[in-house]
């Protein structure tokens, strides 16, 4: 299959090495210095040079913000038969622009990324398959992530912002905090140093990818259940209660039972 990349940042990379092995692959990018370090693949900088091409597959991999409107540009120069896709964390828009854009197209989200995720051993990782669009394109991608290891799951557009505002937004929010309220420490402890690192790849995230995350529609909710927690918490803690603090421990340790194994 004739596969074009749009976008040689980091996952755009990671598509190129995982797909050139197996498909002509081709990787378009305008700053022809991150082009650099590609390699078995075509190196496009136009899109003349794409239409020559003639792709039968684009996997849009560039920053969240650029996705439409990168689309938008490319669509001049494609076949039509030539099958969209996207592997944005944020959808936001996207179900409606696929809709009229006259192309077949696949939506997928590897819930993974360069910051933390091991790209040798995803076994544990996750990506989820967007149950709407061309049936052919997921295919393509289910077989993909199953030779990767990952665990797939299917979801409506729908369903995958909510699993996002759930599994993004609470860590996302809670780094902000602690981000918000640390001071620097000479000598750190483990758990502090522990969430210094997350806090580092969190920041370290594209801003726009951040706010489109947290201004999905389903986040308010979910953050809205941090501040209960807290001003639960804080009442305790004011109270210096002994019986409310056993009791606020056990619920959440049986609320993280399927997930966290605790010491008794």
């Amino acid at each position: 299959m004739r596969i074009l990349i749009m976008g040689a940042g980091k996952m755009g990379s990671f598509f190129i090495d995982l797909l050139s092995f197996d498909h002509e692959v081709a990787a378009y990018e305008k700053d022809a210095r991150r082009l650099r370090f590609t390699y078995n693949c075509q190196r496009f900088t136009s899109l003349e040079e794409v239409k020559g091409f003639q792709p039968e597959l684009v996997i849009n991999a560039v920053t969240v913000k650029y996705t439409l409107s990168a689309f938008e540009e490319m669509l001049p120069v494609l076949p039509k038969d030539c099958i969209l896709s996207d592997i944005s964390s944020v959808k936001t828009g996207l179900k409606a622009w696929y809709d009229q854009c006259g192309h077949p197209y696949v939506s997928t989200h590897p819930m993974f990324g360069p910051t933390f995720a091991n790209l040798n051993q995803l076994s544990e990782e996750n990506a989820i398959i967007i149950s709407e669009g061309d049936y052919m394109g997921r295919i393509f991608f289910k077989d993909l992530y199953q030779r990767l290891g990952l665990n797939i799951y299917e979801y409506s557009f729908e369903e995958h912002d909510k699993t996002v505002a759930y599994s993004l937004s609470i860590p996302f929010v809670s780094t902000f905090v602690f981000a918000a309220v640390m001071k620097h420490q000479d000598a750190p402890g483990t758990t502090f140093k522990r969430h210094m690192r997350i806090a580092k790849g969190v920041l370290n995230e594209d801003d726009y990818l951040l706010q489109e995350i947290l201004f999905n529609p389903y986040t308010y909710d979910q953050v809205a259940q941090i501040r209960t927690e807290l001003k639960e918490l804080l009442q305790i803690i004011n109270d210096k209660d002994a019986v409310g603090m056993k009791a606020y421990l056990t619920k959440i340790r049986n609320h993280v039972a399927r997930d966290i194994e605790i010491k008794k």
